[in-house]
């Protein structure tokens, strides 16, 4: 049976606004992780943040914030490697994974990561939602359905966000959406809503910051 992937709908006033005060709170980086025994403990809700290197993962935590160089603790020296978490007032954590895809990346290091993200993503029980990131210009490639089987194996619903919308000309994105559509049909953990964002134009923002603030 097909599983149908539509777009989010824009949120309700009242809900959107909710959620921007909310985003607009307290956002601090918290610390970045390297095993599991130095996860903060698991005292609220997190959602975390999944993509290839270069799909755009800090611009829409910067954008979602509202913080234009809150994600930019992940990526400095000796940070690349660890599982960043970022602290949403005292409603949850934001995680931001490493970018995966990193072909050029030793393969012990690819290693100690992959076995780091498996422990994650299967022993953290206040994991809400993961959202996979997407570039809009390409769409699902092989490298991400790996990610995706290790989320389904793990059983955490993952909810896919399209970046980079605004690179894309109006009718570009139809057949990328159709193009994902049929691709999460093998994956029965995908959220069967998708997200269309751009961090520059802030498209989607308001949706997925609602989407998170609802993750309770």
């Amino acid at each position: 049976m097909k599983v149908t992937f539509s777009v989010a709908p824009e949120p309700e006033r009242e809900e959107a606004e909710a959620a921007r005060q909310l985003f607009a709170g307290p956002v601090d980086f918290l610390k970045g992780v390297v095993a599991m025994n130095g996860l903060p403990p698991a005292d609220r809700p997190e959602v975390c943040f999944a993509g290839r290197s270069n799909v755009g993962k800090s611009s829409l935590i910067n954008a979602l914030t509202g913080r234009k160089g809150l994600a930019r603790a992940s990526n400095t020296p000796g940070r690349t490697q660890e599982i960043n978490y970022f602290t949403l007032g005292t409603h949850g954590y934001l995680v931001d994974l490493p970018g995966y895809g990193f072909a050029k990346a030793p393969v012990p290091v690819v290693q100690k990561w992959q076995t780091l993200l498996k422990a994650y993503l299967g022993g953290r029980p206040t994991l809400r939602r993961a959202f996979c990131l997407i570039d809009s210009r390409h769409g699902i490639k092989p490298v991400d359905h790996e990610i995706m089987t290790l989320l389904d194996r793990s059983a955490v619903p993952f909810q896919v966000v399209l970046t980079k919308a605004d690179k894309l000309g109006p009718n570009a994105i139809k057949p990328v959406l159709e193009q994902v559509e049929t691709e999460l049909q093998k994956h029965p953990a995908a959220f069967p809503q998708l997200l269309v964002t751009s961090a520059d134009k802030g498209q989607g923002i308001a949706g997925l910051r609602s989407i998170i603030a609802g993750l309770d």
